[in-house]
């Protein structure tokens, strides 16, 4: 079993062929193949490779199952005394992709 650690939207994703992940909102549409070149590590059974940054010449497919947003969050501020409040909803959006292939 094959892992590989991909890096995208500023963060890092532990993933094998066969996982769905929610990552940064990538601008691709429903259906389309994207494809990670940012691969910091490949792990295998026996044998595991770290790149100096990246390692050359691998890359990891995935396709995109749909893109939306997070269940809201409320942001809240409030200087006490002060009468100063702010209330205000966040909803992150999101892309949900299927690791597809991993090429080494």
């Amino acid at each position: 079993m094959t892992h590989a650690i991909i890096e995208t939207g500023g963060k890092q994703y532990r993933v094998k062929e066969g996982d769905v992940i929610f990552i940064e909102k990538l601008p691709a549409q429903d259906g389309d193949t994207v494809t990670f070149d940012n691969v910091l590590a490949i792990i295998g059974d026996n044998e595991t490779t770290f790149g100096t940054p990246t390692v050359e010449g691998v890359s990891v497919t995935a396709g995109v199952v749909k893109s939306g947003k997070s269940k809201k969050i409320i942001v809240y501020k409030m200087r006490r005394r002060k009468g100063y409040r702010r209330k205000q909803g966040h909803r992150q959006p999101y892309t949900k992709v299927q690791i597809e292939k991993i090429t080494v």
